[in-house]
């Protein structure tokens, strides 16, 4: 095999009827084993290596799923989506599938392992985004959010008080441990960062999910991470209510840049699927503007809450029924 490129499967997530993987074909991608240290020097080191990458368009690429194979070649910038409907039916949990890049002589350039989720037939679904909703990341200011970034490893990346034990008890909203409340992590950061993202979300013991990420960008842009897409994010959120079309889903978002107005959007272009929309209020020039969002979307029967703390948002939860009051 001449592993010439390098292959990246997501997790990926569906049912029967609609499965789909996403990834990236890299021509080059810089190592990046993660040393998890406190020196400075050692973590942008890490962080300028996760954007030095070349991608592989236009090849070829062939997915293999219980024996089912689907084939097509990667976009302009290396990326590939598999979108399809399973031979036989699909119980719920991960199920595993394999990637591989072709050169135009057959030859196998490179191969990858990826899972996709299927969630349990449960009431609840949720959408989060990360930057500034889970994880402290000052996203509105470039310079805090690459200091952030540059001085930090995933496993010292901050999380915000208590959003760890509030979306693993969401998990179990009206439903049991063995039948979790799936989760959809959907996201402007680029997919530069999913192992950096993964690792943080699982050292912070949050529940596992499926990740939604942008753009890939090159070292070059590094100074942009984060900071575009978001028409991209609402095109994502709209992708994964289609697909679950029964299920009532709780959006989690933040007033740092654009999620009310994209939430908004959502529920009015699925106005059954909404159960409940969460903000956390970090801008607080920007607090009059989401309070009038939300007031709007009550209206409609939309529950919602404008928070600061995590706490806030768990009592609101329990108020409105989602987490049981023990």
């Amino acid at each position: 095999m001449n592993k010439s490129c390098s292959v990246k499967v997501y997790h990926g997530y569906g049912h029967t009827q609609d499965l789909v993987i996403y990834g990236h074909v890299f021509a080059f991608k810089a190592k990046t084993k993660q040393v998890y240290s406190n020196n400075l020097l050692v973590n942008i080191s890490h962080l300028l290596k996760l954007f030095i990458v070349k991608p592989a368009p236009f090849t070829r690429v062939q997915l293999n799923f219980n024996g089912q194979l689907l084939e097509q070649k990667t976009a302009y910038d290396g990326f590939f989506k598999f979108e399809w409907e399973a031979l036989e039916n699909v119980t719920a949990g991960w199920h595993g599938l394999k990637v591989k890049a072709f050169a135009k002589d057959g030859a196998v350039l490179g191969e990858a392992l990826g899972k996709v989720y299927v969630p349990h037939k449960t009431q609840y679904a949720i959408i989060s985004d990360v930057d500034d909703t889970v994880m402290v990341s000052h996203s509105a200011t470039i310079g805090r959010r690459l200091r952030e970034l540059f001085i930090k490893n995933p496993r010292t990346r901050k999380t915000f008080p208590g959003i760890a034990e509030f979306y693993r008890q969401l998990a179990l909203s009206h439903t049991t441990a063995d039948q979790p409340n799936p989760f959809f992590y959907v996201s402007s950061t680029e997919w530069n960062l999913y192992d950096y993202l993964l690792e943080t979300f699982r050292f912070n013991r949050l529940p596992e999910g499926a990740f939604l990420l942008n753009q890939l960008k090159r070292w070059t842009s590094l100074i942009k991470t984060g900071k575009t897409g978001h028409e991209g994010k609402l095109i994502r959120l709209r992708r994964i209510m289609a697909v679950f079309p029964k299920q009532k889903f709780i959006l989690f978002g933040d007033n740092s840049q654009k999620d009310p107005t994209i939430y908004a959007r959502i529920a009015e272009k699925f106005p059954e699927n909404v159960a409940a929309i969460f903000i956390r209020n970090v801008r607080q020039g920007k607090e009059i503007e989401s309070r009038r969002i939300l007031t709007k979307l009550e209206a409609k029967g939309i529950s919602t809450c404008l928070f600061k703390e995590s706490q806030e948002a768990f009592t609101f939860a329990q108020k409105i029924g989602l987490i049981e009051i023990s």
